[in-house]
């Protein structure tokens, strides 16, 4: 299959005007990794734009690129060339602190590991990014409630992770990803460490951020997982295999009911 490098553009109107501005864009961007006198190219020339409530998966075999493409859309690395522009920040010229404070303020991580401090309770772990935010105690307080809320969790908040299953600490994890309101929520493998039920209903609450209008992209090796998306690129050695919508009639119309 030849490869693509302009995906579809979910958001196209008759009138290009009316079009949201891309949340995110990579343009042309590569990564290489020097290895003695190997050069690894672990993103080889990739553009994508991805627009505000998008649900996309990113998928690929091993080595394919994709776990890089996610460090750099996480502002945790830069691209070698090429450029990267988040909610029109051009986050690929930053410096560390730069980026570290992009991170905390315009993007919500979600992880397979969940990440979570053991030994302080779900609200304590919830409030954590708003602290680096620099908000007043009983302000992040109140946040931190109300995004646990979101998630199901109000009766758990005084409960440790120790005193949680695997969905909770997810969802634990999830509320803590919303809670300085971000751009986008990127979540890596987020149901590779739960039981299939559990998985199913994290991939629920996904749908039901999905409605309230986040935008997620979630990375993944999984085929049913990535086919909950909206929108499913597929990379190989370092480029865009493929860039497809995904038609999910029976899931959308459970969108616009729940958007009401």
């Amino acid at each position: 299959m030849q490869p693509t490098q302009k995906g579809p553009d979910p958001q196209r109107g008759s009138n290009p005007k009316e079009r949201p501005e891309p949340i995110i864009e990579l343009r042309n961007v590569r990564k290489i990794y020097k290895m003695g006198s190997t050069e690894v190219r672990a993103l080889d020339g990739v553009s994508v734009s991805v627009y505000p409530n998008e649900y996309v998966a990113i998928m690929g075999p091993s080595g394919s690129g994709k776990s890089t493409m996610m460090n750099i859309i996480g502002c945790l690395d830069v691209p070698t060339s090429g450029t990267y522009a988040l909610n029109g920040l051009e986050a690929s010229e930053m410096n560390d602190d730069e980026l570290a404070a992009v991170r905390n303020q315009e993007i919500g991580f979600i992880f397979q590991t969940f990440n979570l401090l053991p030994r302080v309770n779900c609200i304590q772990n919830v409030e954590l990014p708003l602290i680096y935010s620099g908000l007043a105690r009983k302000k992040r307080r109140a946040i931190a409630e109300a995004s646990l809320e979101k998630v199901g969790l109000s009766d758990r908040m005084d409960h440790k992770p120790n005193e949680l299953s695997g969905g909770e600490r997810q969802r634990v994890a999830i509320a803590r990803a919303l809670v300085n309101d971000p751009s986008i929520l990127l979540a890596d493998e987020p149901t590779g460490n739960l039981d299939t039920k559990t998985g199913e209903e994290i991939l629920d609450l996904f749908e039901q951020l999905y409605a309230r209008g986040n935008t997620l992209l979630v990375v993944t090796h999984e085929e049913y997982i990535a086919r909950h998306a909206r929108r499913i690129i597929r990379l190989r050695d370092g480029m865009i295999e493929s860039d497809e919508m995904v038609d999910r009639p029976v899931l959308d119309a459970k969108i616009q009911d729940l958007r009401g």
